[in-house]
């Protein structure tokens, strides 16, 4: 059961997440899109989740309050730990009181995720009223607004969206998530649809609330210059799989998986020297044609013959760096 008072106990991880297995049914078979997958995400830590399109990083957010569908999807395996209370476990009443009161989620469109038919106060005036109704107030609406950016807050909550910028409608959906004080804020990718500049603002946002607020953070993001700002752990996923976990200044000066390798080296800005960005060969696999052995082994320049019959498992080589490859050492 869920705490009576709606917040998770204040010690242990904040979210914890066991060799968690999604599989989706396609054609009558189904086809596995999260592997095994292992989070763990500490109170006030920002974790950041990274990877190609199509790895599994937004499934694997939507897993954590079971916001994927039953059927088509299948929750295979593992178990997904909020506060240590199995979300795989709870009932539908204790799903309606976890979504938004203990994990708000923030989507790659701010626009997509507000209701065009009224304005952006009413809409964080009704998370207050479901969640906080002793704060439901024009006033706290206000500060919600402010807190995150909105310019003349007490004007625009009685705009609509249609009338706000992109950037500006990002802002007003990372209040909606906050007007529930949650103890964990998803958020997926939610740069992604923004101009630099506004970028570059939202990430003030985010370095803002969990500097003031302590406020743990999954962060789901293929941007490296994000992670490298914000994050103090990072996951990098590729076909379904985590396959390195470490703390992100350590990923970031000394990649260890090839496949990290491949990824940093071709992000402008982050490698020293004017080294030439190199792209990675090949695509990704889709999740119903996976290679067997290593998933990466098509694409990787120091794969062996024994990487195509042998699948990797996820084995920690340094404090706190956990590495899905055998022959990580010789990447370099």
């Amino acid at each position: 059961m869920i705490a009576t008072d709606e917040q998770v106990p204040e010690s242990g991880p904040i979210l914890e997440i066991p060799e968690l297995t999604v599989d989706f049914s396609n054609g009558g078979r189904w086809v596995r899109a999260v592997d095994h997958v292992s989070l763990r995400v500490l109170r006030g830590e920002c974790v950041c989740l990274t990877g190609e399109s199509g790895c599994g990083k937004t499934t694997t957010a939507l897993a954590i309050s079971r916001l994927l569908p039953v059927p088509p999807t299948r929750y295979a395996s593992g178990s997904i730990l909020v506060g240590g209370e199995d979300v795989l476990k709870m009932s539908e009443e204790e799903l309606r009181r976890l979504r938004g009161r203990i994990i708000s989620y923030v989507f790659q469109e701010g626009g997509g995720a507000l209701n065009p038919v009224f304005r952006v106060g009413t809409q964080v005036l009704e998370g207050l009223r479901l969640h906080r109704p002793a704060a439901a107030t024009a006033s706290e609406v206000v500060r919600l607004l402010r807190m995150v950016g909105v310019p003349a807050p007490e004007l625009t909550r009685h705009s609509y969206p249609r009338q706000l910028s992109g950037g500006t409608q990002q802002r007003v959906a990372i209040a909606v998530a906050l007007a529930s004080q949650p103890s964990l804020l998803i958020a997926d990718e939610p740069t992604a649809q923004v101009d630099p500049t506004i970028q570059a603002q939202i990430v003030d946002v985010f370095r803002t609330l969990k500097r003031e607020l302590g406020m743990s953070i999954l962060l789901i993001t293929h941007n490296f210059g994000i992670v490298s700002e914000l994050g103090d752990r990072v996951a990098v996923m590729y076909a379904g799989q985590v396959v390195e976990s470490a703390r992100t200044q350590d990923l970031l000066d000394r990649p260890l998986h090839p496949y990290t390798q491949a990824l940093i080296r071709s992000v402008p800005g982050l490698r020293e020297g004017g080294e030439r960005l190199a792209g990675i060969p090949g695509t990704a696999p889709s999740a119903d044609a996976m290679p067997s052995g290593c998933r990466f082994h098509p694409r990787c320049a120091i794969a062996r013959a024994d990487c195509a019959a042998e699948s990797p498992a996820l084995r920690q080589v340094e404090p706190g760096r956990w590495v899905r490859c055998p022959y990580w050492k010789e990447g370099g």
